[in-house]
């Protein structure tokens, strides 16, 4: 890990000690721009602090591992298509108040599935639509705003449907809103593998603690050899898919919805076991490992499931196979 790198990990580490710390969700929108998290991905000539991909994967996983309320995730694709889009009149002061805090939303799903699973909508000032045809920033007054219930209750879910003739921002239409959308579409894979990384990483510490210290039979449950073999598989396929995660950054958004799609996997597989590790606690309110396994099974379905992500690598076979 290079020193940006560190210094990102260590300031939110600072600032958000715990997952307890940070779920308050005003406080923690207004921490995470006071931390400058939301100029990261933008570039130093726009006003950004110009870092890469790569950078923006720790601070994914540091939203993961905190269990981050809010439309984050939102925000930073609503930041890379400003930056992305060919320069027009709005485009400075927009992203100069999007990197301030002022929240854009946009849906947490592969475009072309409507707009459904939009984080804070009722809070947001716009939407960015993105499709393969058009991506345009959408002004929310007057739209319909509809609350769903998840299971998860990390994150407030609505589905928008904007009011006829409402303002509208183009930002790409034609070939250059197919790249610009795809490019976004990976971005939200990546987004969401990385919370489900850092989640991961939490839950399976609370289990392997929580093995330390409850005693059966006077002695720790840790001493038991099936658990400590099971901790060790979970903790295996944990770093695997780390390392996977670490090296896709700047892979085609393909390969990182197959690489999203592992991830969440991962995330559900460790979040399951550290219930189990819990006995008949483990779904209580009075330990928080089933929060984790709410947001595991939320992330599976966001940005694409992972049935969805084997069609598309199926369908790209197919019509190479085809073309050659």
């Amino acid at each position: 890990m290079n020193e940006m790198r560190r210094e990102l990990e260590d300031s939110a580490r600072k600032v958000f000690p715990d997952w307890q710390a940070a779920q308050n969700a005003e406080v923690c929108w207004t921490q995470m721009a006071e931390l400058g998290w939301f100029m990261a991905g933008v570039p130093e000539a726009l006003g950004g602090l110009g870092l890469e991909r790569r950078d923006l994967a720790v601070i994914f996983t540091e939203m993961g591992r905190a269990r981050m309320p809010g439309p984050a995730l939102a925000q930073f694709l609503a930041l890379e298509a400003l930056v992305q889009a060919p320069d027009f009149p709005e485009r400075e002061e927009l992203l100069e108040n999007a990197m301030a805090g002022k929240a854009i939303t946009t849906a947490l799903t592969v475009a072309g599935n409507g707009l459904a699973a939009v984080p804070d909508a009722d809070t947001a000032s716009r939407i960015l639509v993105r499709s393969a045809d058009e991506v345009a920033l959408v002004d929310l007054a007057g739209a319909k705003i509809t609350l769903f219930p998840t299971w998860d209750g990390s994150r407030r879910l609505f589905t928008v449907e904007p009011a006829p003739n409402s303002p509208r921002i183009p930002l790409a239409a034609g070939i250059e809103a197919a790249a610009l959308t795809e490019r976004l579409d990976g971005l939200l894979c990546l987004g969401l593998a990385g919370d489900g990384l850092g989640g991961a990483e939490t839950v399976l510490a609370m289990a392997i603690e929580y093995l330390g210290t409850r005693r059966q039979f006077d002695r720790p449950l840790a001493m038991f050899q099936a658990l400590k073999h099971r901790a060790a598989d979970l903790k295996v396929a944990l770093e695997t898919a780390t390392a996977l995660y670490e090296a896709s950054s700047e892979a085609a958004p393909l390969a990182l919805g197959a690489m999203k799609a592992h991830c969440c996997e991962v995330y559900k597989q460790v979040a399951e076991e550290a219930v189990q590790f819990h006995g008949g606690i483990g779904l209580t309110v009075e330990y928080p490992v089933h929060l984790f396994l709410k947001r595991a099974f939320l992330n599976r379905a966001l940005g694409g499931s992972a049935a969805f992500w084997n069609e598309s690598a199926g369908d790209a076979v197919l019509e190479l196979a085809s073309a050659g």
